[in-house]
């Protein structure tokens, strides 16, 4: 009776770890992104942004069907403008976004072969200078770190059952950077739209 017992609990657990195996939990995308963000301004400063591209990594676990939880690291690189009363000034800067948050995965009809998410994530943006810059400010530029909300959406599209083709809308809600630098004003809140494609594989 023992030996019965311990024989189909192996069995149980064998099969259990089988089908864990194949159910492939796990992804990490690559993808270039497009950065684009909104004007903004007070207290005397008009503030904007050079538009440009970049890339996107991602590793994302699925805890159920419905429900995953997701890390990401961003690096792009643009120009953030500012406009006084006195003159003008530019820096340019790295850009570094690390996020996380939780991906909401959508219902849909097997015959579509396509697997649409919802996300939010919150995170931090950080704002390195590099040696580039125009104008005058008082002051030195300076790294500077903000927060980040992140929500959007995309598409799964699977070309295999480890490889899927994915496309992507992100929004990062943070306050824009001033470099600590008071004479640009203190950040207003403004909006970086991040569409992106890619690849995807699973494991």
């Amino acid at each position: 009776m023992k030996r019965t017992t311990i024989k189909t609990a192996s069995i149980v657990l064998i099969l259990s770890l089988v089908a864990t195996a194949q159910e492939s939990r796990s992804e990490i995308g690559v993808q270039g992104i497009g950065l684009f963000t909104q004007n903004s301004g007070g207290n005397g400063v008009t503030r904007s942004a050079t538009d440009t591209g970049g890339v996107l990594a991602s590793y994302r676990y699925h805890i159920s069907r419905w429900l995953s939880v997701e890390a990401a690291y961003g690096y792009g690189r643009n120009t953030q403008k500012f406009s006084t009363d006195t003159g003008a000034f530019g820096q340019q800067a790295n850009v570094n976004q690390m996020t996380a948050g939780f991906v909401a995965n959508l219902p849909v009809a097997p015959k579509w072969k396509i697997s649409p998410y919802l996300l939010a994530e919150g995170g931090a943006l950080i704002f390195d200078p590099t040696g580039n810059a125009y104008g005058t400010a008082s002051g030195s530029a300076r790294r500077q770190n903000r927060g980040a909300f992140v929500y959007g959406g995309g598409l799964n599209f699977p070309i295999t059952k480890r490889i899927a083709l994915r496309a992507e809308y992100r929004g990062l809600v943070f306050s824009a950077p001033n470099f600590q630098l008071s004479s640009l004003g203190r950040g207003s809140l403004t909006q970086t739209a991040q569409p992106s494609a890619g690849i995807v594989f699973r494991f």
